[in-house]
This record gives structure tokens, C-alpha cells and sequence, in this order.
């Protein structure tokens, strides 16, 4: 499999986790140490959050998984220069705290090293 399909594969699988919230699957992903960044504004209120390691990121994703359901998916573009790779993507974002459903836009900067992610970082806002 060349570099560029297998970097295809790792964000259609980290996406894949995302959509169904397997924590383990998106864990699995990720190197030991890396960089995580996820930067944006939800419906009321911008939220940011890094971390140096997935043992620090983990937390992150554990209460992402069990707050958000993702749900209408759509991958926009995906531009892939190893060992690097950008994601546009597309998703409703459900709060099962609130309730409410926010469409969202979202951007992964992604790259990775020996088939795991050693920087990651999520943009996203709202759309209309």
C-alpha cells in the first residue's frame, strides 16, 4: 500500500471511531507521545484544548465520546502530502447534555510517523 493510501486509511478510521465514539479504535491511532490541539467556538463559547501525550489527550476523548453523538458525515476534501495530511469535513454535532444539534465544519491537520499520529489538530465552528 503506498504512503498516500495509508494515510487516506488512518483519517477515514480515526473518523470512523469518531462517528461511532469507539474510544479504543481512536486511541489506537495515536503515538504514545505527540501533539493534540483541538481549537474552536460551539454554539456560545470558544473551547481549546492541548496535549503533549495520549495519556493526557485520552481524558479529552473519553468525555468527547460521551457528550457528542456525531452524526450526518461528510468528508469535503482531504489533501494528503506525506507525512502529512489535511481533512475538511462535515458533521452534526449532538450535546447530549443540552440536547441541541449544531452543524459544524471541521478541519484535521494530521500528521504521522511509523503509522501513528504524532500531531494532531482539530479546527471547527459552526455553519449555517
Amino acid at each position: 500500500m503506498s504512503e498516500r493510501l495509508a494515510l487516506e486509511h488512518i483519517v477515514r478510521d480515526l473518523h470512523r471511531a469518531r462517528l461511532a465514539g469507539n474510544l479504543g479504535d481512536m486511541c489506537r491511532l495515536f503515538a504514545e507521545r505527540g501533539h493534540f490541539e483541538i481549537a474552536g467556538a460551539s454554539a456560545d463559547k470558544p473551547i481549546a484544548i492541548r496535549a503533549d501525550s495520549i495519556e493526557s489527550f485520552r481524558p479529552w476523548l473519553a468525555m468527547m465520546t460521551k457528550v457528542f453523538r456525531l452524526s450526518r458525515y461528510e468528508l469535503t476534501s482531504l489533501i494528503v502530502e506525506p507525512p502529512r495530511l489535511a481533512a475538511h469535513w462535515r458533521v452534526d454535532i449532538l450535546s447530549k447534555v443540552t440536547g441541541t444539534t449544531v452543524p459544524t465544519e471541521l478541519v484535521d491537520l494530521i500528521e504521522v510517523d511509523a503509522q501513528r499520529i504524532v500531531s494532531y489538530r482539530e479546527f471547527f465552528v459552526p455553519r449555517s
